[in-house]
């Protein structure tokens, strides 16, 4: 399993966010999350935002930096991913 973060750069509460993700499992995304402050209420589906500041910190802890392309088709080939029209079925 991989934990994955892009880049910060989805503006959103006047600041830039990033996605942080697993590229395998989401119970191992949850206990990386947790083990590093990202609080469960960050979770969205399929991903956590995480807030600018905190991608230094993720990455030292062992998540692999990728560019958003790289995150979002990794995360479609774990069959984890969660399509906008799933979303909005909520």
């Amino acid at each position: 399993m991989t934990i994955l973060v892009d880049d910060p750069r989805w503006p959103a509460h006047g600041r830039l966010w990033a996605h942080l993700v697993s590229d395998s499992d989401l119970d191992e995304l949850h206990v990386f999350a947790a083990a590093n402050g990202i609080p469960r209420r960050a979770f969205d589906l399929d991903h956590y935002d995480v807030p600018d500041d905190a991608v230094g910190r993720l990455v030292a802890a062992g998540a692999v930096p990728v560019s958003g392309h790289e995150l979002v088709r990794r995360l479609i080939a774990s069959g984890l991913r969660v399509t906008a029209r799933e979303r909005r079925g909520r």
